[in-house]
Order: C-alpha cells, then sequence, then structure tokens
C-alpha cells in the first residue's frame, strides 16, 4: 500500500510541473511532506479545470459528474484506482480537509459549464468555490493548530481570490473568444467589460485582497511562509505588468512572467525577504 500511494504522489506531483512551472517552485519551498499534499490538491484541481475548460468537446458535463462521482467514491472508501484521487484522498484525510470546501468547488466547476456572464453575487461565489477553497484547503496542511486556522481564514480566502482574479484579467481574450466567459460583475462595466474604467474597480479588489492575504502569510509556521510568500510574489509580479497596461492590450497577448523572473523571485524569497516576513 505504501508503494502504492507513494507512486501516486509522484504522479501528482509530475502533473503540478507539468501545467505550472510558477506553482512548482513555490511548492519547492516546502518541507517534502508538505510538498506531497500540496501537489495532490493542485492535481485534484486541474483535473476537473481541464474537464471544464478543454475537454468541451467531448461531453464536459458527463466527465464532471463523473469525475464528482469518483471524487466520492475515493473519500468513502479511502482508496481509488485513480491516481490523483487516491494522493488526494489520502491527502483529505490525513489532514481532515472539510468536504464542504471539495463540494464547493466541484460546484463552481459546474458553473463553469452554464453560466457565460456573472453578477457580482454569482461571481463572489464562483470566486469561492473555484478558488477561495482551494486555499483553505492547503491552509489545513500548512497550519496543525486549529485554532490558528480559524484566524487564517480570511487570509487564506484573499489569496485564493486575488490568484484567480489575475488570472481572469490574463486569460480574458481566451475566456471571452474561445469559451464566451466573461467573469466580470455586469454592475462593474455597463456596455463594456473590455473598459479601463472596469479593468481599475477589478484591480482595486485584487489590491485589497493581496493586501490581506500577506498579513495571513506573516502568520503561517517558519518552514511554510516562505513557499507560500514565492507564490504570492509570482503572482503579485504578474499582476503589476498587468496593471501598467490599457484594458485593450489584454486582449493583444497573454502575460507572464519569464524563468529568469521566476528564478528571481525565488532567491528573493530565499536570501532577502525571508527576514522580513
Amino acid at each position: 500500500m505504501e508503494r502504492y500511494q507513494s507512486g501516486n504522489y509522484k504522479i501528482v506531483r509530475n502533473i503540478t510541473r507539468h501545467y505550472s512551472t510558477s506553482f512548482s517552485l513555490g511548492i519547492s519551498l516546502l518541507p517534502l511532506k508538505t510538498r506531497n499534499a500540496i501537489y495532490a490538491i493542485y492535481a485534484f484541481v486541474r483535473y476537473a479545470d481541464e474537464i471544464v475548460d478543454t475537454l468541451y468537446d467531448y461531453n464536459p458535463s458527463k466527465l464532471l459528474m463523473d469525475y464528482r462521482n469518483q471524487v466520492n467514491e475515493a473519500l468513502e472508501n479511502k482508496i481509488s484506482h485513480h491516481p490523483v484521487l487516491d494522493a488526494f484522498q489520502d491527502t483529505v484525510h490525513k489532514y481532515q480537509i472539510p468536504y464542504e470546501y471539495i463540494d464547493a468547488f466541484l460546484y463552481s466547476m459546474e458553473m463553469d459549464l452554464t453560466a457565460k456572464e456573472f453578477t457580482k453575487k454569482e461571481l463572489d461565489q464562483y470566486i469561492y468555490g473555484s478558488a477561495e477553497v482551494v486555499g483553505l484547503m492547503c491552509l489545513y496542511v500548512f497550519e496543525p493548530d486549529k485554532e490558528k486556522i480559524k484566524k487564517l481564514i480570511e487570509p487564506a480566502r484573499a489569496l485564493g481570490s486575488a490568484f484567480q482574479k489575475v488570472n481572469f484579467l490574463r486569460d480574458v481574450s481566451s475566456d471571452y473568444l474561445e469559451r464566451g466567459r466573461i467573469y466580470f460583475p455586469k454592475e462593474y462595466y455597463g456596455n463594456d467589460f473590455r473598459s479601463d474604467e472596469c479593468k481599475k474597480r477589478f484591480e482595486a479588489e485584487i489590491e485589497a485582497d493581496f493586501a490581506l492575504a500577506l498579513t495571513g502569510i506573516q502568520q503561517l509556521p517558519e518552514v511554510i511562509k516562505v513557499g507560500v510568500y514565492a507564490a504570492y510574489l509570482f503572482y503579485k509580479k504578474l499582476f503589476k505588468k498587468i496593471q501598467g497596461q490599457p484594458a485593450a492590450e489584454l486582449f493583444k497577448r497573454r502575460f507572464r512572467i519569464n524563468n529568469f523572473q521566476k528564478s528571481w523571485v525565488v532567491s528573493r524569497c530565499l536570501v532577502y525577504d525571508r527576514f522580513l516576513l
């Protein structure tokens, strides 16, 4: 059994590295035991995201329903023949991650299959399920003290929210042109979600989320905070690049930070910023 699960954790690690170099670099700064759990959470989320974002020619509604059923079976049986879900269920049980977070996440994935435009209330619900609960799952891995977890819930939610909203800005062109989705509240943009005013209102929310998230990172255990701070800096740097551009530019190219910048962030965390956290 140990060999079986060890193999599954290697698979979720490779999945994470395949899809996200930024996230993988941040995770690499965490203790090994913690890394495996975060890889499992990421792979679980990634597979569901792929179903609704890239497998739309293969009946994604049925695929997502099948995935949900497999998740429930894995959690109930504490075993799965699906490598990702076996590593995920093991992590959920090991760290006592509440099932309600998993349900909220999968519900947001279902929203992606039907909702094309969002009101502010609907978007808040979507972001909670698609991103904030992922931050909360990670929090249960990072912090063993349940009383401290209660104090860190809002900052953890804010970090997930900031990451998701930056993704919305980065991917606005592909989300709209390829999938027909507009992840900006109708109340923000009136007749044109591509306006600079809409972008500025959204950016103000992101700045507030980043500020609250940092207060939580500073309270994490010492062996954890540097890795989480690296992920924070990756997204903060990407956000600053996007923030300096007019809204129309987001439809011309996809903004990213290159490998040199990513390496610089990791070095900064290890050598300098760790003394300021």
